[in-house]
């Protein structure tokens, strides 16, 4: 089984390659969707360490969000929190997929590069876009001012690097019919490689 980490920054469309990827018939693993699955489980030792954004007894996901990502330090206390809950799920749902014999098991990890996991996988799959048109997408998306894109990049490593680092590249500066061709070329080297 190949274990492949899938990554990008904010807006570059990696959520849209993995479900893509999911629509192909490949298992992918959503770190997102678990730390969103960690913070309800370990809500109570993130409200012990930031009181501010769960003053109506629920958690405000935006104001921590703002708050992290306007604090390193802030955004590096919620990670020790999270990031083993979501590493251990990870594994957990991996070692399930290899069990029932599937060869190709993708793991969406926005901050793969930052967290050191490039080591962990037979590869990386990097999306990349234009920094203008991921700022449009993550402003219709969520709402998100330039400021605050602005500060969530800058918080990750850059485009470029990442590019430089990944086994494998897919620009997504198209529209979703180009780019799903591009995923599905990619899934076919992967899968030929896998059988050369």
């Amino acid at each position: 089984m190949r274990v492949i980490g899938l990554t990008g920054s904010i807006g570059s469309g990696k959520s849209t390659v993995a479900q893509i990827l999911r629509e192909m018939g490949v298992t992918v693993l959503d770190a997102d969707a678990l730390a969103r699955e960690g913070s309800e489980v370990l809500r109570e030792a993130i409200c012990r360490r930031f009181p501010e954004v769960c003053e109506t007894g629920e958690l405000d996901r935006r104001r921590l969000g703002q708050l992290v990502f306007a604090d390193p330090q802030a955004r590096r206390d919620l990670e020790a929190i999270l990031h083993p809950y979501v590493r251990q799920r990870m594994a957990e749902a991996t070692r399930q997929a290899q069990q029932r014999g599937e060869p190709l098991i993708v793991q969406d990890i926005p901050l793969l590069f930052e967290t050191g996991r490039e080591r962990d996988f037979d590869g990386v799959l990097a999306v990349v876009a234009p920094t203008e048109l991921r700022l449009r997408r993550v402003q219709a998306r969520s709402g998100l001012s330039a400021e605050e894109f602005a500060a969530r990049d800058s918080s990750q490593v850059p485009q470029e690097e990442k590019v430089r680092r990944a086994t494998w590249v897919i620009w997504n500066d198209s529209d979703l019919e180009s780019l799903r061709a591009r995923v599905r070329g990619w899934l076919e080297g992967v899968r030929d490689e896998a059988r050369a």
